[in-house]
């Protein structure tokens, strides 16, 4: 798979790691070519570099989850619980706190939660 990347797009564009990869095939079906632009500037076809016809854009899945911040892994961690909770050895050793009563009969007017 031969990687190119558009040289158009690494000038202008500073950020180029959050753009999305396209990738293009000819008719020759020579190597398919990778190449990064922008969601509004993607072209639909563009010059092959093995055989110099024109690439079509192929259709082709997302690319997700494969961010590293800290809200991927706290989500990675979350779904890891789901599947393999923890497993607890022993009863608590404490019960529930109990509720404090009082003895003020203006009290029995309150709402109960």
């Amino acid at each position: 798979m031969t990687l190119c990347r558009n040289v158009a797009d690494a000038t202008s564009n500073a950020t180029l790691g959050y753009v999305p990869t396209y990738s293009f095939r000819c008719a020759q079906r020579c190597a398919p070519v990778e190449q990064r632009f922008s969601m509004a500037d993607v072209p639909s076809e563009v010059p092959c570099p093995a055989c110099g016809q024109a690439a079509a854009r192929k259709i082709s899945s997302p690319v997700l989850g494969r961010g590293n911040s800290a809200a991927m892994q706290a989500h990675d961690a979350a779904r890891a619980t789901a599947d393999t909770p923890a497993v607890v050895s022993s009863v608590p050793h404490q019960g529930r706190a109990a509720t404090r009563t009082t003895s003020n009969l203006l009290h029995r007017r309150l709402p109960r939660p």
